[in-house]
């Protein structure tokens, strides 16, 4: 099988479909967003109660806090309210202030509210690393 490199990792990874995927919004993150490399990190396990869950791609902010965590799924994936849902739960380990999902063909990115009723509002563009810090 093909590998790639992974920046976060440091290392030589197996090229799955999923991790295509995953490569690319870390370049996104990276290049367009202006996430230091640094300030991520992939494949982060977790657990809630007692079940493990590994984040796809978690984003640091300043504060070593984590600010957005990223799911990504295979190309085939569609992005449906359970892909969401899973993020979800991710968060209520985390407690992040940006979610995204995507399968590199769409891609949906969602901010805190800080509402308890709507806690997660969808955004329209992404703000890069500085303005996410605010």
């Amino acid at each position: 099988m093909n590998q790639v490199w992974d920046p976060l990792r440091k290392k030589n990874v197996a090229l799955t479909p999923e991790e295509k995927v995953r490569q690319w919004f870390i370049g996104v993150l990276r290049d367009d967003l202006k996430v230091p490399v640094h300030m991520m990190m992939s494949e982060v396990s977790m657990k809630f109660g007692q079940k493990p869950f590994r984040a796809d791609i978690l984003v640091y902010g300043r504060d070593t806090a984590p600010l957005m965590v990223v799911e990504c799924k295979r190309e085939d994936v569609q992005m449906s309210r359970e892909v969401l849902e899973q993020a979800l739960k991710y968060n209520l380990v985390l407690g992040v202030k940006y979610i995204v999902i995507t399968n590199g063909q769409k891609t949906f990115g969602f901010r805190s509210t800080g509402d308890e009723a709507i806690p997660f509002e969808q955004m329209k563009t992404f703000p890069d690393w500085e303005t996410m810090q605010k």
